[in-house]
Order: structure tokens, then sequence, then C-alpha cells
């Protein structure tokens, strides 16, 4: 099916109608002499068109897409908001049914669209492609209002231009002016954006209005309000004022000793700081951009009365009931649903890295993130469509890309090797031979790549096309003696060639369930790293030859994929309980997975429940409500206090440990593994 009618147009303003488009896909290091108009970014278009319905019967439904993105209004109600980012060749689009929004006679439709300008991972912007392609059909899919030059805009200005912006060129200030009002409407344009659309709509994210758990009158005059927990939200204020009354909001992950409570200057480098413009009588903040947060201090002029204060929280479905955990220990409670909670606030249109700082969809992350989803909202679709952007990423580079789909260009080796682990994965749950065989293709052409790097043994060397990250942050690679400078030193080192013969290993399985014929690399790599890394003596891996170093993660992965010796099994897994989880939480989920991979399922509850300083009960112990990015507050120098990578419990429990040891804990999901595949 073909996303919209022929005659639906994508409309924008006459100014970027002829403006030429922008290239912005392109290997990281490339230089692309790309160039963008200042004056073009952070862009607020309202759109609108009046039509009329003789008969408001039930069946009507909305569908559109945007660049960057927007926000749908029928009649004063808002309808929803999208799309998710996607590549050119597979952008997507949102479908929503009108039912309750429609009345007899004249109706209004508007559209607020949102152009940033900034390349960054939060968003598909930055290709001067901006504008917004809608049209309302009957229940036969008839036609009966599109996009096109009958249309109107203005450009709003009610929001600040200032060049303020939070985060890794995540998003911009919005500081808010009620007194400002929609300047005159003037005819749109229309423009072909090259865009293709999927083949069926995304998913729409759940929407809903959640009040603060608590709110306290400060000495200052201020209101500080709790939500009780990590969200992700926008805010929903109204009050009343003169003219020029100011309302000053600070938002924040964590509480500190200010006057005002809430650490607004966050650890993870944004600034949740904004200012409020009231107009006479009662005015209605609007908020356009999303953020990640608890806690928030309205400082409000003396002649201001808040009338209504609440936030509206998004996130991709997942419902409390999908997945029902059950235990008498409070610590694992404590921890499972800190885990849950990180990944709630984290599942947005795509898997976001933390909703702050970056907003990006990490393939590193992913490997974590994704099960933990599935398993928490019965739900493939959010996974499924991950995977397709990772494999979409093949486009840029053969060797694919860290965070799809993103306007930023990133690439790292670690995360890319790991596309046959997803792949494999979504065959685990669905079965379905048709989607593997296209994953393989991609993840052919992956290994095609990192051979490029071949030294003449098998083994890849000199993997200086992409970052070389080990683990993340750099503090807890437990000294890994190897310099990951990017470009990476010269020379061949453990993760990265154990991260490859894991990838073959697991493109030999992929070829194997398909009955395709193929010659068994891995044999022979696996022998070559023996000879390279593994010391004979105490059975454990070192990180180069030349080293005699030995950190946590060199040991890990060849465990993780099962092709450390048989008589290292024991000493490696000895070495990890001794070392305990001094790796970060990335690799914390290879290293609980390796233990259970080899039986030694109660080590790893052990590291769960685990109360040392790199644990996830010390992120309960200092204030969690969602998983942080590393193990403690002050264990990076710029940490996220919600960042779903660090969920691995949640697998963990659901898919090792409680079957293993049902006394621990109960739990119920709608979703189970039609091929189980060891891995």
């Amino acid at each position: 099916m073909c996303a919209f009618h022929k005659q639906t147009k994508f409309i924008t303003t006459p100014e970027f109608a002829k403006i030429k488009h922008l290239n912005i896909y392109h290997l990281e290091d490339e230089d692309t002499g790309y160039s963008h108009p200042e004056h073009l970014r952070n862009i607020h278009l309202k759109l609108r068109r009046k039509f009329t319905l003789k008969n408001a019967i039930k069946g009507y439904k909305l569908r559109f897409s945007a660049a960057d993105y927007a926000k749908v209004y029928i009649n004063g109600k808002k309808v929803g908001q999208g799309p998710c980012m996607g590549y050119d060749f597979c952008y997507y689009f949102n479908e929503y049914s009108l039912d309750g929004f429609l009345c007899e006679g004249e109706n209004l439709i508007e559209a607020e669209v949102y152009y940033q300008g900034l390349i960054s991972h939060a968003s598909m912007s930055g290709a001067l492609k901006f504008g917004f392609i809608g049209e309302i059909v009957d229940a036969d899919n008839e036609c009966i209002l599109s996009t096109d030059q009958t249309w109107e805009y203005t450009v709003e200005k009610c929001f600040s231009v200032q060049s303020v912006i939070r985060g890794y060129d995540t998003q911009y200030i919005e500081n808010y002016d009620a007194r400002i009002k929609d300047g005159d409407y003037s005819p749109v344009a229309t423009r072909d954006m090259g865009y293709t659309f999927s083949d069926k709509p995304t998913k729409n994210l759940e929407e809903y209005e959640l009040t603060p758990v608590s709110c306290e009158v400060l000495e200052n005059g201020a209101l500080f309000y709790d939500f009780g927990k990590e969200i992700t939200a926008t805010l929903k204020l109204k009050a009343k004022g003169r003219s020029g009354s100011v309302i000053r909001i600070l938002q924040g992950e964590e509480l500190d000793d200010s006057e005002y409570r809430v650490r607004y200057k966050m650890r993870c480098n944004c600034v949740y700081e904004e200012f409020f413009t009231l107009d006479d009588g009662v005015s209605c903040l609007r908020e356009f951009d999303y953020k990640g947060f608890r806690y928030v201090t309205l400082v409000p002029d003396k002649d201001v009365e808040i009338l209504n204060f609440a936030a509206s929280v998004r996130h991709y479905p997942m419902s409390d009931d999908a997945c029902i955990f059950e235990t008498d220990s409070e610590k694992l409670k404590a921890i499972f649903e800190m885990c849950k909670n990180g990944v709630k606030c984290c599942s947005q249109e795509i898997y976001v890295d933390c909703p702050q700082r970056e907003k990006g969809q990490y393939a590193g992350d992913m490997t974590v993130t994704s099960l933990s989803q599935i398993y928490l909202s019965g739900d493939l679709s959010l996974f499924k469509k991950a995977l397709d952007n990772q494999l979409q990423s093949a486009f840029i580079c053969p060797g694919i890309m860290a965070v799809t789909p993103s306007a930023a260009m990133q690439e790292i080796a670690d995360y890319s090797l790991q596309l046959p682990i997803l792949a494999i994965r979504y065959y685990e749950f669905t079965g379905d031979r048709d989607y593997l065989k296209n994953c393989l293709d991609v993840c052919l052409g992956l290994l095609d790549y990192f051979g490029k790097y071949d030294r003449g043994d098998g083994l890849i060397e000199n993997v200086k096309g992409k970052w070389n990250i080990v683990d993340w942050p750099d503090n807890m690679r437990d000294g890994y003696d190897f310099s990951l400078t990017k470009p990476v030193q010269d020379g061949t080192h453990n993760v990265i060639n154990a991260f490859y013969i894991g990838a073959t290993l697991l493109v030999e399985k992929m070829q194997d369930i398909l009955s395709v014929k193929h010659e068994n690399k891995s044999k022979a790599l696996i022998e070559a790293f023996n000879r390279e890394f593994l010391n004979t003596e105490t059975g454990i891996y070192k990180d180069t030859k030349e080293s005699s170093h030995c950190a946590l993660h060199s040991s890990v992965l060849p465990l993780f994929f099962g092709f450390a010796p048989e008589s290292s099994v024991d000493k490696i897994c000895d070495f990890i309980m001794e070392k305990r989880l001094s790796c970060g939480v990335y690799i914390s989920f290879f290293m609980l997975k390796a233990l259970c991979r080899v039986g030694r399922v109660h080590d790893a509850y052990s590291l769960i429940i685990s109360e040392d300083e790199c644990s996830w009960y010390n992120m309960v112990r200092e204030g969690a409500t969602s998983c942080f990015e590393a193990w403690g507050k002050d264990k990076k120098q710029n940490t996220s206090l919600c960042h779903a990578w660090a969920s691995a419990p949640v697998s963990l429990l659901i898919e090792n440990v409680i079957p293993e040891y049902p006394e621990i804990a109960t739990v119920k999901t709608k979703i189970c593994k039609k091929h189980r595949i060891l891995i």
C-alpha cells in the first residue's frame, strides 16, 4: 500500500520549497563541506486548513508525516504526533483514529511542525527538508482531505529564537512567551522531499497526564514538585498573571543544596532552565520537545497564580500488566522496577540511549535494551523497526553505523559486530526465516567489511575505520592494555577480535538455519585467537599478545560466544567472580549471560543482587528510580541517571535465573521465544 494518495503533497514555506536539499549521509571521518544556513534553524511552523463534513461518522483516520516532527490538532484537541526518525528511502508515518475528534459541519485541522536544523542523534534534521504531509481518509480509504496549496501557514514567534542548545546538539532551549500571538497566515508551497515511505505506519506513542506525588512551597516562594520517579515528558502548566509576568522553570533528575532544590544544571551536561512569560489573564505553557526528569521547581513572579501543573508522559506502549514480577526480596524488587522504568523512559519512537543528552539509538545499547523491552512490553515491533534501521544503515557503510537512524554519523566497530546477535534474537522470537535471510545478506557484507583488516591468519588488526570502544566509560575498562584512541593504535587487540569471531559464529549459525552452504571460517579464527591471546598457564585471556595484562573484558566475550576452551571455562568464571562488576554496565550484560551459558547461574544472580560499590543496588542506594548510565552518579563524568543499557537484570532474571531458581521470584510475560538458540 502506498502511504499517501497521489494528490497528497508535502507542504512547506515558499523559502524551503526553493532551497536545495543537503546530503547528511557520509562516513564519520569524511569531510563533506556541509554548510547549513544559521537563520533556517529552530523553526516552529503552524499549518491550518478548514474543512466541512456533512456526516461526522466514525471510521475516519488521520495519516501524516513530517520533517522533522509534527503535532496535529483537530478542533483544538491534540490527535497525535510523529514521525519516528527514518532514512529517506524508508521514511515513517503515523496513523490515528479520528473517532471523537470530528463534528458535522466545519472542522479545523492544525499542525505544529518543527525543524531543528542541527546535526545530532536526536533527529533526522539538517538536510533542509522541512514540511508536513497528511490526509484524512474514510473507512474505505477514500481521501476526503489532503495537504496541498489550499493550506495556510505562519511562523510561530512565541518560542525563543536564542541559539542556546542543550546536550550534544540535542535540543534548543524553549523559552515560551504567551504574549506573542500567531501572525498573519500565508499560502503554503509544495515540495517533493524525495522520501519513499515505509509500507505501514509505526505504532503511536502512549501519552498520558501524570500529576506530581508531592508539592512543597519553599521559603523563597518557589514551588517544588516531585513526580516520584524518572519520567520522559513535556510539562503542562496553566497560570494566571499580568502581561510580562514570568515563571522560571527548573527541571532535573536529582536534588541539590541550592535554594530551589532541583539540580537543573544536570550532571549529564543538560541545563534544564527555561522561562514562561505570561499574557494578561490565564496563559498555558506550550512545550514541544521532551525531557527526562523527576523534579521540577517553578519560580513565579509574585503576582502569578499557578492554576494547574502536570506532566504529559510519553513512551512506546508498555502496559504494566505485560510483565508482572513478584518477589519477597525488597532489594530484588527495587532493582527490577528501577530497570523497568529505565526501559520505559528510553523506549520512545526509537530506543534512545537516554532521554536527555543524546536521544540516540545506539546499536550497543540496543543489544541490552531491546531484550528487556521485549519482555517488559510483550511487543516486538519496536525491536523489529530498530533492527530494520541497523540493516538500512549499510547504504552508508557496509560495516553499518553505530547510531541508526541518525543525522549524525557515528561508527563503533564493537557495536557493528553485534548485528548478528540482534538478527538471531529476532529469529528466536519469531521463527521468521525470510527476515533472517535479509539479515544474513547484510551480515555477510559486515564480515566482508571487517575482513579487509585481516592480518593474514584471520585475526583483524588496525581497525581504524571505526572507533574501538571495548567498554564505556573508559575508566570501566579494567585497565585494558591497548590504546583506544581514535583512530585506534596500530596492532591487534582482544575485544574487537572476540566480537569479530562471535559475529562469524552467529553468521554461520544463520547459514545453517537457512541451509545455506558455507565455509566454516570460525574454527581457524578461534585457533588463531587462542594462540594470540590465551595464557595457557592461567587459562585466562590477555588483552594483547605483547601484554601480560588480563582485563575482565578479554575473557568475558570468549565465554559469552562459547569459544573459550573447556579447560578454561571454570578458570574464567572464577576470574570473573574475583573481578566482580569491575566493568561498565554495558559489558555486564555479556558477563552475566556468559556465566549463565556455562551453568554458573547462581554466580550471575549473586552479582545482580550484589551490594558492592559497582552494582545495581548501588544505584538504588543512591536514589535511582531508573537505571543509571554507570554504577553510580560519580562513576562517569557526565552520567545520565536514565540509561536503559543498564537493564540487564530484566532479561537475565526472566531467561536464566528464575527458570533455574523459581523460589527467587515469579514472572509472567506476554511473550516467549519460539526458537531457543544458545549464544
